[in-house]
């Protein structure tokens, strides 16, 4: 059984404030938009996805990132555990990355991801202290929209809202679903979205969000993890690469190998407004 003091989630955007002090299991990528997001609900220690690591190694980023503020981190690895399922992390995953605090309570690269959350949970924690505040995570991309149709990079989609409707969402998020739920594809119907693939990973998870947007309609992509930073929408913009894509954006001119800019621009030229 769990014990009391940790917690298991799809996603570190699922956190709230009654997780302080948690040692926390969050199926999340483990960049450093997903740290953050932990840090500022203070959690006492974090266990993210290594999302295929990828470019830079940001994959562990985040690990590092929390080190600074003293907190316990790791990454269990994509191909061990699918990215968005907490369950099946705490089931299957094994731990890719530690940082210093969380090497210092002995957990160590190889060993399963239960086992590591039980040590966090047991071992007293402090929550985070309050991380440095961050700009906004939203960016408009003024040159690439057209008409009512905008282009908006963010680096979780967690960020889409109810104003998105008619808009392009560029995000740094990986291409899962969240616990394999179709309805966590998105929380609000766009005109199309790009994703990083987190590598695939274990059951080609990091593209499975690909399929559901189709059933909306939604043209849809993923740019590979080694092309572009995860967790960075700006990165996914620039930097990005076509690796996996829906049909409804292949309708659009989509195709693997293609520049994420050339493929956000097929989709605003072929949406209405």
């Amino acid at each position: 059984m769990p014990h009391r003091k940790q917690i298991v989630l799809d996603s570190v955007t699922h956190l709230t404030d009654a997780h302080r002090g948690m040692a926390a299991l969050c199926a999340s990528h483990g960049g450093h938009y997903a740290a953050y997001v932990g840090a500022t609900k203070a959690v006492a220690a974090l266990i993210l996805n290594d999302a295929g690591v990828g470019r830079e190694r940001v994959g562990f980023s985040g690990s590092i990132y929390l080190e600074r503020l003293g907190v316990p981190a790791a990454t269990i690895s994509s191909q061990s555990a699918r990215i968005g399922d907490g369950r099946d992390g705490h089931a299957n995953g094994i731990l890719s990355f530690v940082n210093g605090p969380a090497a210092r309570l002995k957990l160590k690269v190889g060993m399963r991801c239960r086992e590591a959350l039980d040590i966090l949970a047991l071992a007293g924690l402090p929550p985070s202290p309050a991380p440095p505040e961050e700009a906004e995570h939203r960016t408009e991309i003024v040159d690439a929209g057209r008409g009512r149709t905008r282009v908006i990079a963010m680096d979780s989609i967690s960020l889409v809202v109810n104003t998105d409707r008619q808009n392009i969402v560029v995000t740094g998020s990986h291409g899962g679903l969240l616990g394999g739920r179709k309805e966590t594809a998105i929380k609000f119907p766009v005109s199309g979205v790009v994703c990083n693939d987190a590598g695939f990973g274990r059951d080609n998870a990091g593209v499975s969000r690909l399929p559901a947007l189709e059933a909306l309609g939604i043209p849809a992509a993923c740019v590979s993890n080694f092309s572009a930073r995860i967790g960075d929408g700006m990165s996914t913009y620039r930097d990005g690469y076509v690796s996996a894509l829906n049909e409804a954006a292949r309708k659009v001119g989509g195709e693997i190998g293609q520049s994420c800019r050339e493929l956000v621009g097929l989709i605003v030229s072929a949406a209405k407004g």
